[in-house]
């Protein structure tokens, strides 16, 4: 499977602009993860890609998300390890993430929402000129972004990857596509 698949099956399933931005940005953030652990970029940036491709076509059901997702994705070539991360990203299924790609899905997924909050209440409304301090600062702040699951996001730990680290290269890799996504 290659992106343009990938990016043409998620046009065809996905109308929220928002959830295609979101998609984009766990992408980035997969992609940035597996340079820095030395990881197959395509496959852990395809993962981030479709991970949610299944969220409108199952209207949310989270007793059903991600397991049509894992599906669509066999279907247009993912392998068995990339459905399997995208099936256990969804805690409601009780599914045990096992690999390092499992592990890196679970807690990027979140981080998206955290770093395009701190955004969104900058005056400008941009990425450039965000710090990844400040993004830890917002972590702190339960009841800022208060939807963004904070011990999700801690799991970064089990990648090897500090708190603050992981922020930072998720904040690069973000600011790394910022015009996709609006920011």
């Amino acid at each position: 499977m290659t992106r343009e698949e990938a990016l043409d099956s998620i046009k065809a399933n996905v109308e929220n602009e928002n959830l295609i931005k979101h998609m984009l940005a766990t992408e980035a953030i997969m992609r940035a993860l597996a340079r820095h652990l030395g990881e197959d970029e395509e496959e852990w940036g395809l993962t981030g890609l479709l991970h949610d491709i299944d969220m409108e076509l199952t209207e949310g059901d989270m007793n059903v998300h991600s397991k049509l997702g894992a599906d669509l994705a066999m279907e247009l070539g993912a392998s068995d390890t990339m459905a399997h991360a995208i099936l256990c990203h969804n805690e409601a299924h009780g599914i045990t993430r096992e690999t390092k790609l499992d592990k890196a899905l679970f807690c990027a997924d979140p981080l998206t929402g955290l770093i395009i909050a701190a955004a969104l209440v900058r005056p400008d409304k941009k990425l450039a000129g965000l710090k990844a301090k400040s993004v830890g600062k917002k972590f702190k702040e339960k009841s800022f972004a208060a939807a963004v699951n904070r011990e999700q996001i801690s799991l970064c730990s089990q990648i090897g990857l500090e708190l603050g680290e992981f922020i930072e290269l998720g904040l690069e890799a973000m600011k790394g596509i910022a015009a996709d996504l609006g920011l």
